[in-house]
């Protein structure tokens, strides 16, 4: 058993030569968002990628636990395409939740664990300029425009609060509420602003955690994952893509056409997924590159 440990460590090395120094960022969703020991075992990962000699940035969503607030409140959540349609009251939850729950929540177990991290919000020294998400969809013939209320996309990407962090030895994890120049709120989707991010980080790597094993062929087989695909690739699949998979995608087609080596969809609830991805021959995810 020891010899195959030894053995693990020596496969990781070349991989961890490559990735020294470089920026990862990576988003935090699905059910490690919800189930503690997932979330836990996810952040000590992140730590040892961290004492490695890997800079992340971590950025969170929190989806189920906005849902089940709203329901509490008698709102019920309303999906167009993966993306929250908001409004004043759902406004209000998403702030309360992303930055003063769960963003929390993730710093104090990075800290727990001997992790230096640091929470923000988007709005927070203008990380992120957001603006107003058009959604249009096509009804028959016809392309619709779909008013999503406070619901956001990034306008442009401040990295210097996140680069003057990193130098400094700190996790940045970011929650994606962002305001426009006006001082409006919006709710901007998790997947899209950890794209952004990485795009204007420059990063090696963006990697999302999610509650699939990867991109799949055929939505009904979890078994039909793509362990490799190119930027062109992907963008063909788009069409037979469906819900909170159309802004992950989205965002990785942003993240590498931004200059981001290459991308990565797998499962956030198994074990070390982060480090079996990065670290291992066969990876367990699916990779896109450019």
């Amino acid at each position: 058993m020891n010899e195959e440990k030894v053995q693990a460590i020596v496969e990781a090395l070349p991989y961890i030569r490559e990735f020294h120094g470089s920026k990862m960022v990576i988003k935090i969703g699905g059910n490690a968002m919800i189930n503690e020991d997932i979330l836990e075992k996810t952040i000590k990962d992140i730590i040892l990628l961290y004492f490695v000699g890997i800079k992340p940035v971590v950025v969170h969503g929190g989806g189920p636990e906005i849902s089940e607030k709203m329901e509490k409140f008698g709102i019920k959540p309303k999906f167009v395409d993966g993306l929250r349609v908001t409004d004043e009251a759902t406004l209000e939850v998403v702030e309360m939740v992303l930055d003063g729950k769960i963003n929390s929540k993730i710093v104090t177990t990075f800290i727990k664990n001997g992790g230096k991290a640091v929470g923000l919000s988007g709005k927070d020294g203008l990380l992120i300029i957001a603006k107003k998400k058009i959604k249009r969809k096509k009804e028959g013939d016809k392309e619709i425009v779909v008013d999503l209320g406070y619901v956001g996309e990034t306008e442009y990407v401040n990295p210097d609060i996140l680069e003057i962090l990193m130098e400094n030895g700190f996790i940045p994890v970011v929650s994606p509420v962002a305001t426009d120049l006006e001082g409006r709120c919006y709710n901007v989707n998790a997947d899209l602003v950890a794209g952004s991010i990485a795009a204007a980080l420059k990063a090696k790597k963006l990697i999302m955690l999610t509650d699939v094993p990867g991109i799949l062929r055929d939505v009904k087989n979890k078994d039909s994952v793509v362990s490799k695909i190119s930027l062109e690739e992907l963008e063909n699949l788009m069409d037979s893509l469906s819900g909170g998979m159309i802004p992950k995608v989205e965002a990785i087609i942003q993240a590498l056409k931004g200059g981001v080596e290459k991308a990565h969809v797998i499962d956030g609830s198994r074990e070390h997924a982060i480090l079996l991805e990065l670290f291992t021959k066969k990876g367990i995810g699916t990779m896109v590159v450019r």
